[in-house]
């Protein structure tokens, strides 16, 4: 049997989420069968400096598909908001193909911090996510956008952070460039408390092109 995330994102607080992408606020996050707690040592200064980007920022318009050429993968992307406890939704697990953009957050290519989250595995087998950490720095994602535009971006680097020391800021805080963030679980799994970790894939804005036909 195939093992699951039981939840494979973190579940953001969402009164704290949206200040946090754009000025780089604290949080804790939890999700399903495993917690990534807010780091018990001081979260790393976030510089509010503006850094230099290849590509002006992007107006506003949801994501609608991701490529990632490097993992030959590509995937729709729903639209995820907040549960009934306010934390940040899941992407369905009947459809372990599909990634989730956190909508309200920056769209993909926007000025500030956007998040696409996505399942690692499910019950069922292998998911979209599964191998997120193959990536290395200078990897090309591309987000197809409802405007008819494709965000690109470049990888910068790929980290796992445990529960007890998830970096929300240097992870969430804004940078003064658009950005995006590629969550999924990580690390080691237990059957009753799921993964320990997160993996995280930090990436820039360095162009945009009209989307042609599928990602």
């Amino acid at each position: 049997m195939a093992r699951s995330d039981t939840g494979p994102v973190p579940r953001i607080p969402g009164r704290v989420l949206r200040p946090l992408l754009a000025a780089g606020a604290a949080l804790a996050l939890a999700a399903g069968g495993w917690t990534l707690y807010h780091a018990s040592e001081p979260a790393p200064r976030v510089d509010a400096r503006p850094v230099a980007t290849a590509h002006p920022p992007l107006s506003a318009s949801p994501a609608t598909a991701l490529s990632i050429p490097a993992l030959e993968l590509e995937a729709p992307v729903t639209e995820v908001g907040l549960d009934p406890r306010g934390h940040l939704a899941t992407p369905p697990v009947d459809d372990a193909r599909l990634a989730g953009w956190y909508r309200g957050g920056p769209a993909p290519g926007e000025q500030g911090t956007s998040v696409i989250v996505g399942h690692r595995d499910t019950r069922n087998g292998p998911a979209v996510f599964l191998n997120l950490d193959d990536l290395d720095p200078g990897d090309t994602v591309k987000v197809a956008r409802a405007d008819h535009r494709t965000a690109v971006f470049t990888v910068d680097k790929v980290r796992t952070y445990t529960k007890a020391h998830f970096p929300d800021r240097r992870v969430y805080g804004s940078t003064g460039r658009p950005e995006l963030r590629l969550l999924t679980c990580g690390g080691t799994f237990d059957r009753r408390r799921g993964y320990a970790a997160n993996i995280v894939v930090f990436a820039h804005l360095v162009r945009a092109e009209p989307t042609v036909g599928v990602v």
